[in-house]
């Protein structure tokens, strides 16, 4: 028996299937409404549209003021309305390159191991002047990068035991390098390290020399 639904008139502006048709904007889910102040709005209002660029992309993360002018640039904002924008931030302390520095410092110095001449370079590629990088990085004394060299080597000298000792400190010396650490505490560190796993290794070898001639 068929028991399909009676058939009944459409509804203004209704499709045969029943459903309205979508239109940019209105109230269908899957059509997202454009947000007010996104990249696509008229820049009717340069300062406003300047602001609103700001907003959101330091929803995600800080920002310097360079990065943020870069932003701007790119969005087409003209260069008077982003430099009022900016400075205003700057006052309000929505802009604030010297927090931005130290934080910056202090998570990548002990996340990744960064000695500070990789640091400053990190700063400046971000737009940090000189004077305000070499403020925060200050802040990463002698013994401090030491230590953090060390780790470094620490845990990957394990993974070089198969390796002659020419080798495993080559390698190791260049991964220094790549983290901004200068030769002569790069050679050190490492000569340091390997000394005392070659050591390690030995009293492993003489204990295990010794339980075998113990045996009857």
């Amino acid at each position: 028996m068929d028991e399909r639904p009676p058939n009944r008139r459409r509804g203004p502006g209704e499709t045969r299937a029943g459903r309205r048709p979508r239109t940019p904007g209105g109230d269908d889910p899957l059509t997202p409404d454009v947000a007010p102040g996104s990249p696509e709005d008229d820049l009717g209002d340069p300062e406003q549209a300047a602001r609103n660029i700001c907003l959101r992309a330091l929803t995600g993360a800080p920002k310097t003021r360079q990065q943020l002018a870069d932003l701007l640039a790119k969005r087409g904002i003209p260069d008077d309305a982003a430099e009022a924008v900016l400075d205003r931030f700057t006052e309000v302390g929505l802009i604030d390159d010297a927090s931005f520095a130290r934080a910056w410092v202090s998570s990548r110095q002990a996340g990744r191991g960064l000695a500070r001449r990789a640091l400053s370079a990190e700063l400046r590629a971000k737009g940090v002047d000189p004077e305000t990088a070499a403020e925060a990085v200050q802040l990463v004394g002698d013994d401090d990068e030491r230590e953090a060299a060390r780790r470094l080597v620490e845990r990957r000298a394990p993974g070089m035991r198969r390796l002659d000792r020419q080798t495993a400190t080559r390698r190791l010396m260049g991964m220094l390098a790549r983290k901004g650490y200068n030769g002569g505490l790069a050679a050190a560190v490492v000569r340091e390290v390997l000394d005392e796993v070659g050591a390690a290794e030995d009293d492993g070898a003489d204990v295990e020399f010794d339980e075998e001639s113990a045996l009857p």
